[in-house]
C-alpha cells in the first residue's frame, strides 16, 4: 500500500532532497523499516535502539499525533499521509 511520507528539511539528506517520498507498511514501524531500505540511516534518526520513537521526533498520521493513537504501532491504510516533524525547542 502506498503511503505519502512528508520529510522535514533536516532529514532530506537521507531522501536526496525529496520533500515527500512514498513508503509501504501496515504500521508506522513497518513504514519506517520500508523507508530504511531506500533511504539508509533514516530509521536511526527516528527510532531509539529499543524500538520506540525518539523523544524529539513528532510523527503525524493524517494530521493526528501518533502518540495519541497507537504510537509506532499505529495502523496505516493505503493513501494515508505521514508527516515527520522534529520537535522545536527554544526560548529566552
Amino acid at each position: 500500500m502506498a503511503i505519502e511520507v512528508r520529510i522535514p528539511t533536516i532529514l532530506r539528506d537521507y531522501t536526496d532532497g525529496a520533500k515527500a517520498v512514498e513508503g509501504n507498511g501496515a504500521s508506522i514501524d513497518e513504514l519506517i523499516a520500508d523507508l530504511e531500505t531506500r533511504h539508509a540511516g533514516i530509521r536511526n534518526r527516528l527510532v531509539e535502539e529499543d524500538g520506540s520513537l525518539r523523544r524529539f521526533v513528532n510523527v503525524y498520521l493524517n494530521d493526528e499525533d501518533i502518540r495519541f493513537i497507537d504510537g509506532i504501532s499505529s495502523s496505516l491504510d493505503d493513501g494515508d499521509t505521514v508527516t515527520i516533524l522534529p520537535a522545536v525547542a527554544g526560548g529566552a
